[in-house]
C-alpha cells in the first residue's frame, strides 16, 4: 500500500493508483486524478462518477454495458467522456476499485 498526495490530502492507493479506501474520495481528489488522466471533468462526468460510486456500494459488478443502460450516458458517450479505457479510468477517478472486467 502506498500513500499519494492528491489535492493536498494523503490518500492510500494501490500499485495502479486506485484508492484503497473509497471514503477518502472527494470531488477535489477526482479533479486531480482526472488531470493525471488528461481529462477535464464536467457535470456529466460527475453524474457518471456518482453512478459508479453508488453501484460500487451495492456490491454489484460494474460493466460498460451497465453504465450504458444507466440513462446517464450511452456507451459511445462513456467512451467520449473517458477515452482510452472508459470503465478503468472512470473507476479510478470515482475512487472505487478497478472493476474485475478491466484488464
Amino acid at each position: 500500500m502506498a500513500t499519494q498526495n492528491i489535492a493536498g490530502v494523503n490518500i492510500d492507493v494501490n500499485d495502479e493508483g486506485y484508492l484503497n479506501d473509497p471514503s477518502q474520495w472527494t470531488k477535489e481528489v477526482a479533479i486531480e486524478i482526472a488531470k493525471e488522466e488528461g481529462i477535464e471533468l464536467t457535470d456529466k462526468h460527475f453524474e457518471v462518477l456518482e453512478f459508479l460510486r453508488d453501484e460500487n456500494e451495492k456490491s454489484s459488478t460494474l460493466t460498460i454495458r451497465k453504465v450504458g443502460k444507466s440513462g446517464i450516458v450511452d456507451i459511445k458517450g462513456l467512451y467520449d467522456l473517458f477515452p482510452g479505457g472508459p470503465l478503468k479510468k472512470s473507476s479510478r477517478i470515482a475512487g472505487i476499485p478497478k472493476p474485475s472486467s478491466c484488464v
